[in-house]
């Protein structure tokens, strides 16, 4: 159980109830998914119904949602598309639309097809609010598509098992972390109790802490928990408590980090991080910072006195980039929009280079952070791949995660999705090789717990950045402890700094090119025949 400080209760008691604000503040931003199933009906076409969902937590005003909804056959053209409006005003909305399965007269044809969900949220004067366009992508299968001949590849092993079999000839000398990098404990808003969790918390308000979210998620078979707690949040309050005192603030902080380390001395088959989600939705952005020993933050107290340990100003990304280069601090960037956040100069992931050098990793996709599910079936998720393109696109140098943003006591649980760690073979599973991993970008995202996706570039690993004359070879290498096949693989090419598309190279597991001279980007993305998928981190190639 995680109890409070004695001075962090008082500056409460002083705050008084209209401090204590609930956190969804920090949350309130439209939210959009899609739930496609993979498989239909068994009908010709495979008919099936698309799920929508909308939410808007403590919006202000009443908002009229314009959705469309695309069916993207596999030859790239939209094939069927429905639309329509919904009136939202804080209560969730979900809506379902029925696909008979057919493309004008005839039954689909069997393939691999796209659903493409966009969704705006807009006030009762008609325009779009910056940042409130969500769009949701997934794939879905019609018949039974022969699937790609992928290369054989042995699983690395999880050295956390009982697993730790030697590497077969011509493995990759590497063994697989599987992690949630991405949590809420009481110390912010997260920690609620399953049975009456429905959002995020009062910070502050419950009584379980980082010690007890490190201990569910390793008895939860996970490698690595990242508790990162809201920055602005060691008040006790979403806005500004004006009673608040540093020295509380700071050791909250302190006591955070102290159990992150008194947690890995005890455990050497488990890595427990302690870390801050540094920023606000709203004109801002949420990032990770995994490994700051001081607490970064902007708020005052009535007295004037800053309530954290280094003064970073509120939703400047610049400065805020520059400080995690000069400390060596390793950031991710959370549940990104395509629009109106981690701006620089008034742009939308705006590029610096002391950004890209401390951010490493950028979320693809999630499980719904207020999911209470203690049996990984959460289906609600949302997919960030076009915003995480964009990142790659400005020019970062970010690689794929796949994290699940618990607010709720269930560390891990809520669905299947992890992101996977390399780590050298035989190498203590330490903080400081997980970061080194981190900024190697050698991690892949999975929506399945026990498949793994490693991209290879003549021989070297995901995450490199080498110079290249002649030919290139692309190879995806793929391989499920649980059985699944792979349905389709989809390389993906992107120019940094461009700020442009990504664009599909190819739909084969080996792919070999010659790159046009200059700078290029190259990952893929597998779905199993489950629907579940898995992201390469990308590689960068300087063709000469």
């Amino acid at each position: 159980m995680f109890s409070l400080p004695r001075t962090t209760l008082l500056s409460l008691l002083l705050c008084g109830a209209g401090c204590v604000a609930a956190s969804e503040a920090d949350h309130r931003e439209f939210g959009a998914t899609l739930a496609a199933p993979y498989h239909g009906e068994p009908a010709p076409g495979e008919p099936r119904t698309f799920s929508l969902a909308f939410d808007y937590p403590l919006v202000a005003a009443p908002q009229t949602v314009g959705w469309t909804l695309e069916l993207t056959a596999p030859d790239g053209r939209v094939a069927r598309q429905w639309s329509g409006q919904q009136e939202l005003f804080r209560a969730p909305v979900n809506l379902g639309v029925r696909w008979d399965g057919r493309l004008g007269s005839a039954a689909a044809p069997a393939g691999i097809y796209r659903v493409r969900l966009v969704a705006e949220a807009r006030a009762a004067g008609g325009g779009t609010i910056a940042g409130e366009r969500v769009e949701q992508s997934w794939e879905i299968a019609v018949g039974r598509a022969a699937p790609p001949a992928m290369p054989a590849f042995r699983p690395l092993a999880r050295r956390t098992e009982a697993l730790a079999m030697a590497p077969a000839p011509g493995d990759l000398p590497y063994d697989v972390y599987l992690g949630n990098l991405h949590s809420q404990t009481a110390h912010s808003d997260g920690g609620g109790d399953l049975a009456t969790c429905t959002g995020a918390q009062d910070p502050q308000s419950s009584t379980h802490g980082p010690s007890e979210a490190f201990a569910y998620a390793r008895d939860h078979g996970l490698d690595v928990l990242v508790a990162s707690e809201h920055n602005h949040m060691y008040d006790g309050s979403a806005g500004t408590n004006p009673a608040a005192t540093p020295a509380a603030a700071k050791a909250l902080y302190r006591s955070g980090l102290d159990a992150a380390k008194e947690f890995n001395a005890a455990h050497s088959d488990f890595l427990a991080v302690y870390g801050l989600e540094w920023g606000v939705i709203a004109n801002g952005g949420h990032l990770n910072i995994f490994n700051s020993n001081r607490l970064l933050g902007w708020e005052r107290n009535a007295a004037g006195k800053l309530l954290a340990e280094s003064f970073t100003p509120k939703s400047d990304y610049a400065s805020l980039y520059t400080l995690m280069r000069q400390r060596g601090l390793v950031g991710q960037f959370n549940h990104p929009s395509q629009s109106g956040q981690f701006l620089v100069g008034g742009v939308p992931f705006g590029y610096t280079p002391d950004g890209d050098a401390a951010m490493a990793l950028c979320e693809v996709v999630n499980s719904n952070a207020f999911s209470t599910s203690t049996t990984e079936s959460e289906t609600r998720r949302s997919n960030f791949e076009l915003a995480c393109d964009k990142a790659l696109e400005a020019g970062y140098h970010v690689a794929f995660s796949s994290n699940q943003d618990n607010h709720c006591a269930n560390w891990g649980m809520s669905y299947t999705n992890r992101t996977g760690v390399l780590l050298p073979a035989g190498a203590a599973l330490t903080t400081a090789a997980f970061l080194d991993a981190l900024r190697a970008r050698r991690v892949f995202a999975t929506m399945d717990k026990g498949s793994q996706l490693v991209l290879t570039a003549n021989g070297r690993m995901m995450g490199e950045r080498f110079a290249n004359i002649g030919p290139l070879s692309l190879v995806a290498h793929f391989a499920s402890v649980g059985g699944k096949a792979v349905a389709s693989v989809v390389m993906f090419e992107g120019v940094p700094g461009r700020k442009g598309a990504v664009a599909e190279l190819s739909r084969t597991p080996v792919t070999t090119i010659t790159p046009d001279p200059g700078e290029h980007f190259y990952y893929v993305r597998v779905t199993q025949d489950d629907g579940n998928m898995l992201w390469s981190a990308p590689v960068w190639v300087t063709q000469q």
